[in-house]
């Protein structure tokens, strides 16, 4: 008679499950501390040693930060930030292979114009959100006018001013989602730069096409804004020598 699969989940996935069932009914929320490990123990009725690896993989996935120690900032505290366990999984299967580079760039492309067409709505919350809702998106733009930053201080900069127009959507998803995609690719970004003939011209460039995309969003023309974003982010890895190539 064959052996039967043993399908019983392992004691940290109990762990895993009992914290989702604390944070999907509102017993524990963003901001709040976990239990110590002990009394995460005691209360699921497995070893510390589960509840520490429970612990990790919710660190991985974002979902908590840890510290240790004993004092007040001790232990695991809620923060939820899906786009860093997003980056981590794209950014190991670059690695592999398995996945290649023009196809995260075209899955780049098809959220962000979605994203500046959504911004761009009456209705959306980039509109209702009252005066100042694109004050964060300026301040990164004015920032990315000096003349002396680094490529490395520019492409942050300009990572974040791209998921600020992905959070103006109004779409959580869409925004950790470019930020994941961002992330995962900033550093073959950064390594084709130093290829550029020069890079001053291109940041430049860069810079004129940023405002043409909030220009066009801050107009309410949701189709100017896509077609403006799309042509920067396509311009931008062609010239780098990104878009058709793999990882390796």
């Amino acid at each position: 008679m064959g052996r039967v699969n043993d399908k019983r989940p392992r004691t940290h996935e109990i762990v895993l499950a009992h914290i989702e069932a604390e944070l999907s009914a509102g017993r524990v929320s963003l901001g709040q501390r976990l239990p110590g490990e002990r009394v995460l123990a005691e209360q699921i009725g497995v070893s510390r040693a589960s509840v520490r690896e429970a612990i990790r993989v919710l660190e991985a996935m974002g979902v908590v930060r840890t510290a240790v120690g004993s004092g007040a900032d001790a232990g695991a505290v809620i923060v939820a930030d899906p786009g860093m366990a997003l980056a981590g999984a794209l950014r190991l299967h670059l690695a592999t292979s398995h996945l290649v580079i023009a196809d995260i760039v075209a899955t780049r492309v098809l959220l962000e114009s979605w994203a500046v067409r959504a911004a761009s709505l009456p209705g959306s919350r980039a509109v209702i959100d009252g005066i100042g809702r694109f004050a964060q998106a300026e301040r990164l733009l004015g920032e990315m006018d000096d003349a002396e930053l680094t490529p490395g201080d520019f492409h942050r900069l300009d990572a974040q001013f791209h998921v600020e127009l992905a959070r103006l959507s109004g779409n959580i998803v869409v925004a950790a989602m470019m930020a994941a995609l961002r992330e995962s690719i900033q550093g073959y970004a950064l390594a084709a730069v130093a290829d550029l003939p020069d890079w001053p011209a291109a940041a430049r460039q860069l810079r004129r096409e940023h405002r043409r995309i909030l220009g066009a969003i801050v107009a309410g023309d949701g189709t100017r804004a896509a077609h403006e974003a799309t042509r920067h982010i396509d311009g931008f890895y062609r010239s780098a020598g990104l878009a058709g190539r793999s990882a390796r």
